[in-house]
C-alpha cells in the first residue's frame, strides 16, 4: 500500500504553532495548489490543509509565512472529530514529513532552495502517536 502526496503551492497564511499538552510541537498552514483545467476554462484553486509535527513544524513556523511558495511531501490523513454541535465531522490533511521552500523570503528567513525534514528521519512514513484530543485545532 503507498500513501503520498506531493505538492507545490503557496500558503495562504503564517503557520500557526502551538504545542500539545505533552509538549509536541504542531503547526498547521493552509497550501493553495492550482487545478491545471482544460484551455477554454478558468484556472482553479484548491486550498489543502497541512499539519507538521516536532521540529519540523517550529522550523515552518519559524521560516514559512503568507504567499510563500513550497513544495510538500506527506501522506493524507482523515480524521473524524466531533465539532461544538456534537456534530461528527471528518477533516482531511496532509501530514507533512518534508517541507522544501522554493522562493526567497521577502526579509530575512531562510534561503531559498532550504528543505526542512522530519529530525526522525522517517519521512511521510513515520509515526507519531497523540490522542485526537492533544491536537490544538
Amino acid at each position: 500500500m503507498l500513501n503520498k502526496v506531493i505538492l507545490i503551492g503557496r500558503l495562504t497564511r503564517d503557520p500557526e504553532l502551538r504545542y500539545t499538552p505533552s509538549g509536541a510541537a504542531v503547526a498547521k498552514f493552509t497550501l493553495a495548489v492550482d487545478r491545471r483545467q482544460s484551455r477554454d476554462r478558468e484556472r482553479e484553486t484548491d486550498f489543502i490543509d497541512i499539519v507538521v509535527w516536532q521540529k519540523l513544524a517550529e522550523t515552518c513556523a519559524n521560516y514559512l509565512g503568507k504567499g510563500r511558495l513550497v513544495a510538500v511531501e506527506g501522506r493524507l490523513q482523515v480524521r473524524s472529530y466531533e465539532d461544538s454541535q456534537g456534530i461528527r465531522r471528518k477533516a482531511a490533511e496532509i501530514v507533512a514529513g518534508e517541507v522544501k521552500f522554493l522562493d526567497w523570503p521577502k526579509e530575512g528567513g531562510a534561503a531559498a532552495g532550504s528543505a526542512a525534514r522530519d529530525p526522525e528521519g522517517g519521512g511521510y512514513g513515520s509515526e507519531i502517536s497523540f490522542n485526537e484530543e492533544d491536537i490544538p485545532f
